[in-house]
């Protein structure tokens, strides 16, 4: 099964350097790297270095017509009149930059997100620059303001390199996922004590919930 997994990781990556014609001097390009953060771990599809910033980049394997929004918790998919529901891909890829800049001790303003979707996608509703279905290396070219050092763009290298090779395996990251949902006592999404509450409407009125103490920028919530 893990062989599996790398076959399809290694096509993935060979499809992201057709995608992404840049100068491999100035960018230097990392894939599926594992981050631990203060409750667990998240997975990164693909990381670019450069002396203008770090680049996180997303990918979503989609087609038909996409819809959403910056700040709506769920985007959707529509393919062949049949409607389908996911993640935003952009609070899933904070969780990664957030990470990342924690990780390599940088200023979280030069971890820029990119959400870049390489099936036969169309976006249907307006959405941010940084989320795109072509022009991923024209994107990244806007940023041309040195932010890194040769020192400090050294010492990253080095750090992600190190972090690629120390990555953990498969198994590891979603056992990972599995310990970290089934928390009483740490929000998996954003690392906040989860605190008890009780509804106050609607149908689950006087029900007990656990919720995250960081509400109401982090809204998760799990049952009793």
């Amino acid at each position: 099964m893990f062989s599996i997994f790398k076959g399809w990781l290694g096509e993935k990556a060979t499809q992201f350097g057709m995608w992404l014609k840049l100068d491999a001097k100035t960018y230097k390009r990392f894939h599926n790297l594992i981050v631990s953060t203060r409750n667990g771990t998240t997975q990164i599809d693909h990381v670019l270095l450069s002396r203008f910033g770090i680049f996180v980049i997303e990918t979503k394997n989609y087609n038909g017509w996409i819809f959403g929004s910056e700040n709506q918790k769920s985007w959707s998919q529509v393919l062949y009149g049949t409607k389908h529901a996911f993640q935003n891909p952009l609070h899933q890829n904070y969780r990664h930059t957030k990470a990342l800049a924690e990780h390599l001790k940088v200023d979280p303003r030069q971890v820029h997100s990119v959400v870049f979707f390489i099936g036969d996608a169309e976006l249907k509703t307006n959405l941010p620059t940084n989320v795109m279905t072509s022009g991923l290396s024209d994107y990244i070219k806007q940023f041309d303001r040195v932010v890194f050092s040769d020192v400090e763009l050294t010492r990253l290298e080095q750090q992600l390199s190190k972090l690629h090779s120390a990555s953990l395996s498969t198994k590891e990251h979603v056992s990972n996922l599995k310990e970290r949902y089934s928390s009483n006592t740490t929000c998996p999404k954003c690392g906040s004590p989860l605190v008890k509450r009780i509804a106050k409407r609607g149908p689950q009125a006087g029900d007990g919930f656990l919720g995250c103490s960081g509400f109401p920028n982090c809204k998760y919530i799990k049952k009793k």
